[in-house]
């Protein structure tokens, strides 16, 4: 263990050295037509979207979760922990890849922006305790049950089991994926201020595309039959906001084996409340929604959490990712 460590360090050492004489060169000023671009490392996929919509042509964005590969399983290589240690900027989200927090906390070499220091994360218990009040007139107990069953799937430590209180699913709500976005183009100006008014122009471009996206939502699920979703994890909850109601079979686990009583619940919800569609999802397995989407005789649909792109996704985006979403959720939920 002690070797790797000094190969690790010894590699980011030399790696920094490189990167601090490249910026020497090119007089402080990131990047220019003639000399080397500013190098961003995201974490994962939704925050390389937005980092490399804000920098555009003026830096090189690439991302330590490759496609395919779900965020949480990720294992940071001697070969990411160099990317980090050279990387003139590090955008993350703390305590939702633990790998991630670790590696960038002891050899991140440049400026490194945490998402959850700039975005406002929602607790967990906010999600569950909107779904029991909605419910609570119309089921009485069962609803109060419901929640504590999922609350406690993951064992004592219910929500903090993984990811601590806040639900750090952030983007499913375009409006702080914007603020991300700010947060961002402020980060590569002092980096680059050469070019500071383009990453704000770019930053303002997006947000407009996100407004408009976050309008989308709000007007097409306005007017629906149901209002309550069936999901395999509880990733969804930012969608809340547009008067949805979360229902996890796993709880925040994605391979998580909820309990038989945990699915005797779900199944009364579903028959209660007339629900069409089980939601499984991309880059986990769809068996725990098609189960029970089988035993009901209903639809079995896929809900991308948008944490990774896929072979089937991968010429789509954040943007057409969520209208896609959106239209899923517009035919299961009976909107108009």
């Amino acid at each position: 263990m002690r070797s790797w460590k000094t190969l690790a360090a010894l590699t980011a050492l030399t790696l920094s050295t490189t990167a601090c004489s490249a910026l020497s060169e090119d007089d402080g000023s990131g990047s220019d037509a003639g000399g080397s671009t500013t190098d961003v490392v995201a974490a994962f996929y939704p925050l390389e979207y937005v980092a490399a919509r804000v920098a555009g042509d003026r830096a090189t964005v690439t991302s330590l979760t490759k496609a395919g590969v779900e965020p949480h399983d990720l294992e940071i290589n001697v070969q990411d922990t160099a990317r980090i240690a050279k990387a003139d900027l590090v955008v993350f989200e703390s305590e939702f890849q633990p790998a991630v927090d670790e590696t960038v906390a002891e050899n991140a070499g440049g400026e490194t922006l945490d998402v959850t220091d700039v975005v406002e994360l929602e607790p967990f218990e906010e999600h569950a305790d909107e779904h029991t009040d909605e419910h609570a007139d119309e089921e009485g107990e069962h609803a109060d049950e419901h929640a504590d069953e999922h609350a406690g799937e993951d064992g004592e430590e219910g929500h903090d089991h993984e990811h601590g209180e806040f639900d750090p699913h952030f983007w499913h709500d375009p409006i702080r994926v914007a603020t991300y976005g700010d947060a961002v183009a402020a980060s590569l100006a002092e980096l680059d201020p050469a070019h500071a008014d383009d990453y704000e122009a770019n930053a303002a471009d997006l947000r407009s595309d996100l407004e408009a996206l976050d309008e989308e939502f709000t007007t097409g699920l306005a007017t629906c039959e149901r209002d309550t979703i069936v999901v395999s994890h509880d990733a969804f909850g930012y969608l809340e906001k547009y008067g949805l109601h979360m229902a996890p079979i796993a709880g925040l686990t994605p391979d998580a084996e909820p309990t038989p009583a945990a699915i005797a619940e779900l199944q009364q919800l579903i028959e209660q409340e007339g629900i069409t569609t089980v939601f499984s999802e991309t880059l986990v397995s769809p068996k725990l929604a098609e189960t029970l989407a089988g035993d009901l005789g209903i639809a079995s649909k896929v809900l991308d959490p948008i944490e990774g792109l896929t072979e089937d996704t991968a010429d789509q985006d954040y943007l057409s990712l969520m209208r896609s979403n959106l239209a899923a959720l517009r035919t299961a939920n009976g909107c108009s």
